[in-house]
């Protein structure tokens, strides 16, 4: 009776943590349908961290420099293209849900902009009105995302990593999805490994978003900065002949 006592208390305890994702506001490690530990970042080496953070940051500043003409160039057409600012922010969370301002080139008309709306965004769709062409043509190429190597270099992203969802969303599917939240255990990226993966953009149904947080913990879970490189050089190839962006 003790040994059944027992185990319906550790249930009752594993049942609470994947409800929320969090227990004492520290993101938990483990939910109703995950029984591996999902490791948190800050539960890393500091060596970890900081070779991360490093190559993150070098990399991006490098970018940044690189493609510095292109990047005028596409604010200046976005500018051109459509009534409206070149960037588009909105907020989304970030390690440990902690909220910030993703940066990205405006893509839709800007009346139809959901702005730093956080109560409803609804996501793009294959047809959809609200994209301008040039938008249009960003989107499919991945260059609208561009603006967020600013945000890895203000420690708000990785350059790979589970990518920020809409904090609408981040509602949304944090209570159909026992262990959503466990993915805020690490910094979001530009890109990751569910978008290599063919989970990239919009996620018409509840199977291909729990798909994609399967392999956002995964990643987690296995990160290196072998894995890093392997996701990036794979983006550069995925991108070009990519269905799922639009």
């Amino acid at each position: 009776m003790a040994t059944d006592s027992l185990d319906m208390d550790r249930a009752a305890a594993v049942n609470r943590q994947g409800a929320t994702g969090y227990v004492n506001n520290r993101p938990s490690h483990a939910s109703a349908d995950h029984s591996k530990i999902i490791r948190h970042w800050r539960d890393r080496s500091w060596i970890a961290r900081l070779s991360k953070s490093t190559m993150d940051r070098g990399v991006a500043l490098v970018s940044l420099i690189f493609l510095a003409p292109l990047l005028l160039t596409i604010a200046v057409l976005v500018k051109l293209s459509s009534p409206g600012p070149a960037l588009f922010k909105q907020s989304r969370h970030g390690l440990d849900e902690k909220p910030f301002q993703v940066l990205k080139f405006r893509t839709m008309y800007v009346e139809t902009c959901a702005g730093g709306a956080a109560d409803k965004v609804v996501q793009a769709q294959r047809v959809d009105p609200r994209i301008t062409p040039l938008g249009r043509f960003l989107r499919r190429s991945s260059l609208d995302e561009l603006p967020q190597l600013i945000n890895v270099l203000r420690g708000e992203m990785s350059l790979v990593g589970p990518r920020p969802h809409a904090i609408s969303h981040d509602v949304h599917y944090s209570s159909l999805i026992p262990h959503y939240r466990l993915r805020h255990n690490m910094m979001p990226g530009i890109t990751g490994l569910a978008q290599v993966k063919g989970f990239r953009g919009g996620t018409e149904t509840l199977e291909s978003m729990e798909r994609r947080i399967d392999l956002d913990l995964e990643y987690i879970q296995n990160w290196s900065l072998a894995l890093d490189v392997k996701i990036m050089v794979m983006t550069l190839f995925t991108t070009i002949n990519d269905s799922n962006a639009y």
